[in-house]
This record gives C-alpha cells, sequence and structure tokens, in this order.
C-alpha cells in the first residue's frame, strides 16, 4: 500500500518532466518537420504500439462496448488532436517556454467547469491558488502579446489547445473512468490519429527533412511523452479530481523554460523567473485536498 502510494505521488512529477521535454522535442524537430504533420506521425506511431499491446497481451475489447468506445475516442480527440495540433502551429511561432505557459491555463478552466459540470467542489485556497496561477501566466503572456502580433498568434493557438485539454479532461473525468486503462487510452489514440492524419491532409503541405533530429524528436515524443505521459495523466484522472489532476500544468511551463535554456538556448527571463515561481505556489495551493463530501462519489466514478 505504501509503495502504490509512493507511486502516486510520483506521478504528477514524472508527467511534468515528461510533458515539459515534449515542448523542447518538439520545438527541435518542427525545425526540419511541418507541425500537423509531427503530430500525425506521432499518434500514428502511438496507435500502432497500442494495437499490438492490445494483441500481445491478449486484452479485450469487450469494456469498451455499449459505446464506451465512443466516449474514449472523444476524449482522445480533444486531448491528444485538438490538445496537440493548434499548440504545435504556435511552437512555429513563440517560444516554447510561452506556449507552455499558456497552456497552464488548462487548470483554472478546469475548475471552473469541473465544478458545474462534475460537481468537483473546490476550497478557498484551492480557488487563490488557481488565481494565482494565472497571475503567474499572465506576466510572461502579457508581456508577450504587446511585442509581437506573430507571436501573439502562436500563443492563441496555444489557447486552443487549452480548450481541447480542458474539454477533454472533462469528457473523461465523466464517460471514460470506468473503462481499464490499456483498451481506454487504445481508442483515444486511434480517433486522434484518424483526426490528425485528416488535418494534416485538409489544412497542411506537409514538409519533411528527415534527419537524426526529426527521428530523435517525434520517437521521445511518441513513446515517452503521448504514450507515458498521457497515459500517467489518464491513471491520474482515474484516482482523482479533474481540478486536480490538471494543476500539474502550472509546474510545466517553469520546468519547459528551464529545459529550453538548457538545450536550445532559449533566454530566461526576469518575468518568465516570475512566473514560474508565482505559478508553481499557485500548484501547490491547488494540490490540497477537495471537499470530503464529494470524496465517496469521486472513489466510485
Amino acid at each position: 500500500m505504501r509503495e502504490a502510494d509512493g507511486l502516486t505521488r510520483l506521478a504528477p512529477f514524472g508527467f511534468v518532466l515528461l510533458w515539459s521535454s515534449s515542448f523542447v522535442a518538439a520545438r527541435a524537430g518542427l525545425q526540419h518537420l511541418s507541425p500537423l504533420l509531427f503530430v500525425a506521425i506521432r499518434l500514428v506511431g502511438c496507435s500502432v504500439v497500442l494495437l499490438l499491446a492490445m494483441l500481445l497481451l491478449r486484452r479485450s475489447w469487450r469494456p469498451l462496448g455499449g459505446g464506451r468506445w465512443l466516449h474514449c475516442a472523444v476524449a482522445g480527440v480533444l486531448l491528444n488532436a485538438v490538445g496537440l495540433m493548434a499548440p504545435h502551429v504556435g511552437l512555429t511561432l513563440a517560444p516554447s517556454a510561452q506556449i507552455a505557459l499558456v497552456q497552464s491555463l488548462t487548470p483554472l478552466l478546469t475548475a471552473v467547469l469541473g465544478v458545474v459540470l462534475l460537481h468537483e467542489p473546490l476550497r478557498p485556497r484551492q480557488w487563490a491558488g488557481l488565481l494565482l496561477g494565472m497571475t503567474g501566466v499572465g506576466l510572461v503572456v502579457g508581456h508577450a502579446a504587446f511585442e509581437s502580433a506573430l507571436r501573439f498568434q502562436g500563443l492563441v493557438l496555444a489557447f486552443v489547445g487549452v480548450l481541447g485539454l480542458v474539454s477533454g479532461t472533462l469528457y473523461f473525468g465523466r464517460f471514460c473512468r470506468g473503462v481499464p486503462l490499456l483498451p481506454s487510452v487504445t481508442a483515444q489514440f486511434l480517433g486522434a490519429a484518424i483526426v490528425a492524419v485528416a488535418g494534416t491532409w485538409l489544412l497542411e503541405v506537409p514538409r519533411w527533412d528527415l534527419s537524426d533530429v526529426v527521428l530523435a524528436s517525434v520517437a521521445w515524443n511518441t513513446v515517452m511523452v503521448s504514450l507515458g505521459g498521457m497515459a500517467l495523466y489518464a491513471a491520474m484522472l482515474a484516482r482523482g479530481t479533474a481540478a486536480r489532476t490538471s494543476a500539474t500544468f502550472y509546474l510545466v511551463p517553469g520546468t519547459v523554460a528551464v529545459l529550453a535554456w538548457a538545450l536550445l538556448g532559449e533566454r530566461l527571463t526576469g518575468l518568465s523567473v516570475a512566473g514560474l515561481v508565482t505559478a508553481s505556489i499557485g500548484c501547490w495551493l491547488v494540490g490540497g485536498r477537495a471537499a470530503p463530501a464529494v470524496a465517496p462519489a469521486t472513489r466510485r466514478a
């Protein structure tokens, strides 16, 4: 039991590291690969791996019966297709740390809508944490918007990705918690891959320049981030509330800023540091337990 509790506590930090690394890897890969094609390859690769896992492990498809496969597919399209396609285009217009900062708006919107749709009330300190995290985002994003119209477009696209993550998180919490992890994730990635391939065909003139950097970038984001990271995210959603799970996104911008500075040479400004500190405090506040009255209902979901 203690070992399981320890893994539960470590899961958010593992997710943060994996999700943060995806921005840096994608930024490097997008120099040689068009953004929607990048996402399509990533999601198709995930789908192939998951289908092989279902076959090799002889897992049953029955848990997806009764229309649950459609619910999982919809959640996957929102989380992995919408949640990735728009931000990847944004990464070609704005620095990776600023894109990550916009995505840390996910907890605020998730918490607000989670209260209304999933009946997940928050304590006052958690609301304070969400607002504090919003302030940390505003410190950087507001300044960037005034600096460059092109950069602002990239941040708007990042916000479209936020809408995908929020709606996918809430949809998963409402319809998919009872489905075993592997069948659920397989259906999610199959739906997302179909949408990503269609989006690449309809919305983009694909560009590719195969190199070691592209192969490493796509492989890392496919195996470690999309498979490992989203599996952790789905597991956290199954064990906790939507608001507490999505609060981990507040730790992503600072981690991305450090990784981008160390690996890509992106500069860490004073505002970036201030945003990191403010958002991290907000994440700590949101991490408190939800109101006890809803705990039994959450466990049964």
